[in-house]
């Protein structure tokens, strides 16, 4: 069941057909993607595995708008091609998505490669008399299209009474809007019926959805800024042009807003996705989305996310720490009751209720971990991971090695680890004396990566050894750690906690049998 904007009502889901087709709408690349823009694919791509989840096939089609007048501008600004310009934004969106484990869409279609596609779809619009010619651009007429306003709830001639047309623009009606624009001087073109241009932004959505989905198709998603003119104005471009209902389902995500204002690349308004997945993993920053119902405002901070990561840490803790016991269990939505999630997900997407869902089982895996109730424990263990999987949380990949603990790790004074993490193990105490409990994390989070467990006692911390069959190493993402923690210090001006910290690195890094001289560089460099 979705709220539909449409109907501003919840609705029980009916595809059409096999597979369910949604169209998500893209970037416009002319700058780096932004966590505003993330919330809008996270909720997509969850849309997309809990259908899947629940037994469906999807196709998803995300554009991305690669030809616009900011694109222009800002090539006109750094002297480049625009094409340069689209293309590494569309990289950097990529890399973003990947990050955060946005599953990839079915196709990336890109306006530029659908130029005869929007021209077909203009000419339908001219000749059914509800666009026009204007001096090289074409417009859509909104006073021909009578439900004009049914998605947005806007009554058109309060619109019109509102509106002016700029300076410049030919169009008859103030709430017109171009589905193509002639070219200007400098600006790049495709040969047309109307002569030299370019596409409306508007125009693309369309032509490019239509394409790929057909006439009608299931789902259309977006921000909910997207909703009036773009979502509208497509509305009137498709069902004008094909007499037929264009979307069955608009799903649209609410904003991510800092200092109570719309994140927006327009205004400069934003934190960079790119910068903050430097800073907090795909985890922490997805349960901070996600424990908030997709259609509820959220006020971006730090300290939130700084939670959401605290709070993922302990998941994370607890199937650790399962496993140890209990080893890896296979998990399937077939051997599992999976009721109770199935029902908030049902009412609207409603992860709120099973991310306090997650929680709660965390805590009751822990008890359950205190007394050794071994059969619970593997079904609480289990859904957790279900759980987690099915909302799109990465699961830790990291490889087994085959060698005892006591080869990893002794206590003795003369074993070759034990200087190495004795200095790491004593800068964290150290942090938790100071009461520098951000930087104690990050180093237990480093000891996590190899494979070690640290238990805080009134001695000080202690190692925890897991069975053999449980040992994994990833000695790059513990080195990640052990440098922000001393990258961290440094800021604070730690210096005896740093010193450590660097202590240890230098010691690790001579018993690796190769780092690369750049390595050496960012952790000793200053």
């Amino acid at each position: 069941m979705f709220t539909n904007t449409l109907t501003q009502q919840k609705e029980p889901f009916s595809p059409i057909s096999d597979p369910v087709k949604i169209y998500v709408c893209g970037m416009t690349v002319q700058d780096q993607p932004h966590m505003g823009h993330m919330r809008a694919y996270i909720t997509s791509d969850l849309v997309k595995r809990y259908l899947e989840f629940s037994g469906y096939k999807t196709l998803l089609i995300q554009n991305f708008t690669d030809i616009d007048d900011k694109i222009i501008i800002r090539a006109k600004e750094e002297n480049k091609d625009y094409r340069i310009i689209a293309e590494q934004f569309i990289q950097e969106y990529l890399e973003v998505a990947d990050g955060l484990n946005i599953e990839r869409a079915d196709i990336f279609p890109r306006a530029t490669q659908h130029i005869q596609e929007i021209i077909e779809l203009v000419k339908v619009l001219v000749d059914k008399g509800l666009a026009y010619r204007a001096n090289g651009d074409v417009y859509y007429d909104v006073t021909k299209f009578v439900d004009y306003g049914k998605l947005s709830k806007k009554r058109l001639d309060g619109l019109i009474a509102g509106a002016r047309i700029s300076p410049g623009e030919k169009k008859r009606g103030p709430m017109d809007f171009a589905l193509w624009k002639a070219s200007k001087d400098g600006e790049p073109w495709w040969e047309s019926p109307w002569g030299k241009g370019r596409p409306g932004w508007h125009t693309e959505c369309s032509a490019m959805s239509m394409h790929y989905l057909g006439e009608t198709f299931d789902i259309h998603m977006g921000g909910e800024d997207l909703i009036f003119p773009h979502h509208e104005n497509e509305i009137a471009q498709s069902e004008g042009a094909t007499g037929k209902p264009f979307v069955n389902y608009w799903l649209h995500n609410a904003m991510l807003n800092l200092t109570g204002e719309k994140m927006a690349k327009s205004t400069r308004h934003y934190y960079a996705a790119k910068e903050i997945l430097a800073k907090y993993s795909a985890n922490s920053i997805r349960l901070y989305f996600l424990q908030a119902h997709y259609r509820s405002q959220i006020e971006f901070n730090f300290e939130r996310l700084d939670a959401a990561e605290s709070a993922f840490t302990r998941i994370e803790d607890f199937l650790r720490q399962a496993e140890a016991k209990i080893g890896k269990i296979e998990v399937s939505a077939d051997n599992i009751d999976t009721t109770e999630f199935r029902a908030a997900m049902d009412d609207d997407l409603n992860t709120s209720k099973v991310i306090g869902m997650i929680f709660d089982l965390t805590t009751k895996g822990f008890a359950q971990l205190e007394a050794n109730d071994l059969d619970n424990l593997k079904t609480t263990s289990a859904l957790v991971t279900l759980y987690l999987q099915t909302l799109g949380f990465q699961q830790p990949k990291r490889k087994v090695i085959e060698r005892s603990f006591e080869a990893t790790l002794s206590l003795k004074p003369e074993a070759e680890f034990f200087t190495i993490e004795k200095e790491f193990k004593d800068a964290r105490d150290l942090a938790r004396k100071l009461k520098e409990f951000d930087i104690a994390d990050i180093i237990r989070k480093g000891f996590a990566e190899f494979g070690l467990e640290l238990k805080d006692t009134s001695e000080g911390s202690q190692f925890v050894p897991l069975p053999t069959s449980q040992q994994v190493i990833s000695e790059g993402r513990m080195l990640g750690q052990m440098m922000l923690a001393k990258k961290l210090a440094k800021e604070k001006g730690l210096t005896e906690i740093e010193k450590l910290i660097s202590n240890g690195l230098e010691k690790t890094l001579a018993k690796m049998a190769s780092v690369p001289k750049e390595i050496y560089s960012q952790i000793f460099s200053e």
